[in-house]
């Protein structure tokens, strides 16, 4: 089966640290099930599965992230979503807080700027207004 698995993200349940991430798939694969990754990971293998979250990427998901040095560290609890840790040039040596994924953060922005803009022109017009009315 010529397949694109996406990779799977085991965390604690009770801190959202992440344990085992299995990497991404492609090619002659077959998708293996929850109880074969505990018996196949050691990180797995030696913890209670009920202690033991899971989420699934799609294939390609985060593609940028991981581009840009991002590392999954952490599972936000309250929205199941990954969070990153990336290097910073600057200071290799000093951990930092995860995050969300910079494309999330960027999209974001995006839309926040699009908005002031909107807000600017606004207030541009209503100054234009009281000034030559």
């Amino acid at each position: 089966m010529n397949n694109a698995i996406g990779r799977r993200l085991y965390y604690l349940k009770a801190t959202g640290e992440v344990i085992q991430d299995t990497g991404e798939r492609t090619g002659w694969v077959v998708e293996t099930t929850l109880e074969q990754d505990f018996e196949t990971y050691r990180s797995l293998h030696e913890r209670v599965p009920e202690t033991v979250g899971m989420i699934q990427l799609e294939y390609g998901a985060y593609a940028e992230d991981y581009a840009q040095g991002g590392v999954i560290t952490r599972i936000d609890l309250g929205t199941l979503k990954p969070l990153f840790n990336y290097p910073d040039p600057t200071d290799p040596e000093t951990p930092h807080e995860p995050q969300p994924p910079l494309t999330e953060q960027l999209t974001s922005l995006k839309t926040e700027n699009e908005t002031l803009k909107s807000r600017v022109s606004d207030v541009e017009m209503t100054l234009t207004e009281i000034l030559f009315s």
